[in-house]
């Protein structure tokens, strides 16, 4: 089973990710990383250049195509606009959603023009934040609030969380 993480830029999946895998023994997987790898540029190059209808072509093939066991997999902001990619990532996983507030995202996202997000034209990362969450919220089976959170304590919620999934399961016969 995998445990997919998503939330928006700046939320912490990456860095949790890692953590989270050495926690639990688990490889770990960001998908940002497979879709740089697979195109041979950085992320902003393919947007820049390509636009963004092409580099969520892009995004949605590879996150559809990965056929990953008993990894964490960390997603980048905009896989949740791809219903193929989140139906796969479900059907291998159990999926978390960071939250972490509109206030804090804008905290950290200094680098907003290089980082790789995917924001349409005449839109502001507000926006992008206020489109997402209920997308997030829809896909997710847990939500993790990292509001005023260290990486430790997130990742010792998320194993909660999970170890409560395996005893849900475990009970219910499935």
């Amino acid at each position: 089973m995998n445990i997919v993480l998503i939330g928006m830029s700046g939320a912490g999946k990456s860095t949790l990710g890692v953590w989270l895998a050495k926690a639990l023994g688990m490889d770990y997987v960001d998908t940002d990383n497979v879709i740089q790898q697979h195109e041979g540029r950085l992320l902003q190059d393919i947007i820049d250049n390509d636009g963004i209808e092409k580099f969520m072509e892009v995004e949605e093939k590879i996150v559809s195509e990965l056929q990953l066991k008993n990894c964490i997999i960390s997603t980048g902001g905009s896989v949740i606009y791809s219903e193929k990619a989140m139906n796969v990532l479900k059907q291998g996983g159990q999926i978390i959603y960071l939250h972490v507030p509109y206030e804090e995202i804008k905290r950290r996202l200094i680098n907003i023009t290089t980082r790789g997000i995917v924001i349409k034209k005449g839109n502001s990362l507000e926006d992008v934040y206020e489109e997402r969450v209920p997308l997030y919220i829809k896909y997710s089976d847990k939500t993790l609030d990292c509001s005023n959170k260290d990486i430790e304590q997130c990742v010792s919620e998320i194993i909660e969380k999970i170890q409560e999934s395996d005893c849900d399961n475990s009970t219910n016969g499935k």
